[in-house]
């Protein structure tokens, strides 16, 4: 390449870097759990993992990336929505450095909950430590883009938070700590008052655009509905109920805080009642299953147990709303990440 030619790759390069960050959301900042884990937990030492095939077999080059689904996850297609990258790379990816994130960046980690304990079941990131890796994060977006560009970018990012299944189906269900120190609903409230420290905690380092997610129709995974066999597989409606009143509290936490924060915008990005109606109609939305999952026998595999080797994987993910017996397919993340745009995002946009 000539030198002029490497001047203008190079100018056109920074001209697509200026008007990035100077979009009306210049950056996507995620935390959360599997919903949302881009490939963090790959570099923890955790059992939970999914960066070998078939996950990732439809992501662009069929590269398993990490993200617990056969290919992208709903914060990808929401980044790409707002005309950002169509991949929100993971934080601790040592291939990718700030420039990498200046306009996206995941701190979510497979496993996690709101709830420390839940992190410590298979020894993955807790959200606590999410906002550690924040913190670093803002330091260096500072060294790269300057003081007052990276508080901008900062504070007009959209901030993206899925979490909260795990406490429920991965602790307080399974382990009898916590259910025996809680009822139902006072651990609800319990996880609602530690989602009310983490929003207030963000809003303090700057964040102004913040969407909430809420707890998806849990009782109807493949994995619930196979523990739930002797009722005819149905879905376990008590899961749902939690669900749904879990939700209805934390929308009452984002109200409350939408008043007491000074210039918080803040939403409560609810996946229930679209998820909802996909399970309980997949055909119209195009799939022909959404009882049992693609991956193995679609009953109870997820991670090391949904490999390359299990001879009963699905060949067409699209017909089918999960990937794993607890995950979505890419199908699936994107009706959910478009429902979520045009009904709880569109004034970001």
């Amino acid at each position: 390449m000539t030198s002029e030619a490497m001047f203008w790759f190079r100018f056109a390069h920074l001209l697509l870097q200026i008007l990035t960050v100077n979009a009306k959301v210049p950056a996507i900042i995620v935390f959360g759990d599997s919903s949302v884990d881009s490939g963090n937990n790959n570099h923890v030492s955790t059992s939970l993992k999914s960066n070998f095939a078939p996950y990732g077999r439809d992501f662009y080059g069929g590269k398993p990336t990490g993200r617990f689904s056969n290919g992208r996850i709903p914060t990808d297609f929401i980044s790409e929505a707002f005309g950002n990258k169509p991949i929100v790379p993971a934080y601790l990816d040592p291939t990718c450095d700030i420039k990498d994130f200046a306009t996206g960046v995941c701190f979510a980690s497979a496993g996690t909950g709101y709830d420390n304990a839940t992190s410590d079941v298979l020894s993955v990131i807790p959200l606590w430590k999410e906002l550690e890796f924040y913190k670093e994060y803002q330091k260096k977006l500072r060294g790269y883009l300057g003081k007052e560009k990276a508080n901008e970018v900062l504070g007009e990012a959209l901030y993206l938070i899925s979490i909260g299944t795990n406490d429920f189906l991965e602790n307080y269900y399974i382990f009898p700590g916590r259910s025996s120190q809680f009822s139902v609903m006072e651990y609800q409230n319990f996880l609602v008052q530690i989602a009310r420290n983490f929003v207030t905690d963000l809003h303090l380092l700057g964040a102004q655009k913040i969407a909430l997610g809420g707890l998806p129709p849990m009782g109807c995974l493949p994995l619930e509905r196979t523990t739930n066999i002797f009722f005819g597989s149905d879905c376990i409606e008590e899961y749902n109920s939690v669900a749904k009143d879990f939700n209805e509290k934390l929308n009452g936490m984002v109200t409350d805080l939408n008043k007491k924060l000074a210039g918080i915008k803040l939403m409560f990005s609810n996946p229930y009642d679209i998820l909802s109606q996909i399970i309980q109609n997949p055909s119209s939305f195009g799939f022909e299953n959404a009882e049992i999952a693609c991956c193995g026998t679609g009953l109870f595999e997820m991670s090391y147990m949904c490999n390359k080797k299990n001879p009963f994987t699905c060949s067409d993910a699209n017909k089918y709303v999960f990937w794993d017996s607890f995950h979505p397919t890419e199908k699936t993340n994107k009706i959910v990440a478009d429902y979520v745009v045009k009904n709880c995002l569109s004034q970001f946009l």
